[in-house]
């Protein structure tokens, strides 16, 4: 079977939706040596993404970059089944006028909110869901300040198109079913991301007062929100230390805010995969204050592998993927996020209590090779149907 997987982004830029098309190509191409009698994939990765690396030629699967419209038009047309990683107009438009089994896996809201965040600008908090309220002008309202008026009413006039051609799909799939309650797509079915075994060893947790944040910095993933909560704690003369792992846009704001915390806040820049292990290794707890946009939480599932305890916003993807082996504080309240740090700070045996939870509920429902057979199955059954 001859399987297209296309995504606008890809390595080397970073980010969650790429780890997940990359495992999921590797596994697919890989498929038939494991197993047999399931049927051999031959898979094409298609991405707008141009610039490339030393392994593009190295991987099990075939990657194409940057290709012009009557290329993408033969790769589509040669594929039996088209995945794409979110509803990305052309691609999903030329694949149904193909009659082609569509599969979109949605990695972002863009089908329910113009902005595929689900995140108010004005408020700078969580959208309550406008747009499926049809509150159209507060989508505007939320985007005119970004993009400007003429780009809020395209982004505006997009979503429903996008829904519209989504619905017409072979199979939609979210990775939780908190999403699949946001989105209400026709022929939707929930497929938890999977961990690999290289992302997945426990590291040893040598300090309960010791937090770390990982992500991007941008306004979505309240990273100011941590930092406040560790100024609340450190004026109660509460001993912690949090590492701050990433890079973004805020981070000149971010460490304008931690200059009288003395040393108490290290910001550790960019971290490949190769070395975060090491450098969560005397984290015990990974703190997510996020805002808006997520609809899984590849970094808590993954620190959960690791065995970290995760405290995360109630962000309704986050709750679903930690569930009871993790704290949960309400969105955009330090006070709240504080009060669970400070648990850990004066329960030395909650975080390695709770990470443990949080290990074995990963390796059970965050498996890869689940997920994979999950998207084989579902493969199959498009191309009967």
């Amino acid at each position: 079977m001859k399987i297209l997987i296309f995504t606008e982004y890809f390595f080397p830029i970073p980010g969650g939706v790429q780890t997940i098309v990359f495992e999921l190509a590797r596994g697919l191409a890989e498929w038939g040596t494991s197993h047999p009698v399931g049927g051999h994939f031959e898979v094409t990765v298609v991405t707008r993404t141009r610039k490339r690396t030393a392994e593009d030629e190295s991987w099990p699967f075939r990657l194409v970059r940057c290709p012009g419209f009557w290329r993408l038009l033969q790769l589509l047309r040669a594929s039996d089944v088209i995945h794409l990683a979110g509803p990305a107009f052309l691609p999903l438009l030329m694949a149904l006028l193909l009659a082609k089994p569509v599969v979109i896996e949605h990695h972002g809201f863009h089908a329910a909110c113009p902005n595929g965040l689900l995140f108010f600008e004005p408020a700078q908090a969580p959208c309550p869901g406008h747009f499926m309220a049809k509150r159209y002008g507060q989508c505007l309202a939320c985007n005119r300040s970004a993009v400007g008026t003429l780009s809020s009413l395209y982004w505006l006039a997009m979503t429903p198109a996008r829904r519209w051609l989504s619905n017409r799909v072979a199979a939609n799939i979210t990775p939780t079913n908190w999403l699949s309650g946001i989105l209400k797509l026709n022929r939707t079915t929930t497929i938890y991301h999977g961990i690999s075994n290289e992302k997945g060893s426990r590291t040893e947790s040598s300090s309960s007062s010791t937090f770390a944040f990982q992500g991007r910095f941008v306004t979505t993933k309240g990273a100011d929100l941590l930092i406040e909560a560790v100024q609340i704690l450190l004026k109660e003369h509460r001993d912690l230390d949090l590492k701050m792992i990433g890079d973004g846009p805020e981070l000149p704001i971010l460490k304008s805010q931690i200059a009288d915390l003395d040393g108490h806040v290290k910001f550790l820049g960019h971290v490949a995969d190769a070395e975060m292990n090491s450098v969560l290794s005397g984290a015990a707890t990974v703190v997510m204050p996020s805002l808006g946009g997520e609809v899984f939480g590849l970094v808590a599932a993954e620190n959960m592998m690791r065995g970290k305890l995760l405290i995360v916003s109630d962000i309704g993807a986050l709750v679903e993927v930690v569930g009871d082996a993790g704290l949960v504080f309400p969105a955009k309240d330090a006070k709240a996020l504080a009060s669970c740090m400070r648990q850990v700070l004066e329960n030395p045996t909650l975080a390695p209590s709770l990470g443990a939870a949080a290990r074995e509920r990963a390796m059970q429902i965050f498996n890869r090779d689940s997920m994979i057979q999950a998207h084989v199955r579902l493969y199959q059954g498009a191309v009967h149907h």
